[in-house]
């Protein structure tokens, strides 16, 4: 069986740490992009109206899915990216994110204010990109 192995660097010399993240996450194998998830349900129903918290918690039920569908785990996430209509969401995300990443290894992370989201009632969307092992055929 594949495997890959995630080497994360939390500060490269020069480089201040990140809070939360590391600067830089490298691996082989096979890559995994996951579309920019929001807190709609199965059924496209907004999960969470005007709750941040509810909204994260959903986001990353859905990513942890899509991450399923292709064979990977959270522990594969190399990097996240985090779109908010407004910082103070930020502690929201970060609460849900640790419930699903080891928080002694991180993935790399950009946050990202944005004026508005495809919809006016999506407070939040996230990203993400993995590394799982190479496929065998």
């Amino acid at each position: 069986m594949n495997s890959t192995e995630l080497t994360h660097i939390a500060a490269p010399e020069g480089v201040a740490p990140g809070n939360g993240y590391s600067q830089v996450v490298t691996g082989t194998g096979r890559l995994v992009v996951i579309s920019g998830q929001v807190a709609l349900d199965e059924n496209g129903e907004l999960v969470g109206p005007d709750d941040p918290d509810a909204q994260a918690r959903r986001i990353f039920e859905n990513l942890s899915r899509c991450l399923a569908a292709a064979g990977a785990n959270f522990d594969d996430v190399v990097k996240l990216t985090f779109f908010v209509t407004d910082t103070g969401q930020l502690p929201a995300l970060r609460a849900a994110r640790d419930a699903y990443v080891d928080t002694a290894r991180p993935p790399a992370s950009s946050a990202v204010r944005v004026a508005g989201l495809f919809r006016p009632d999506i407070l939040m969307e996230v990203e993400a990109l993995a590394l799982t092992a190479p496929s065998d055929g």
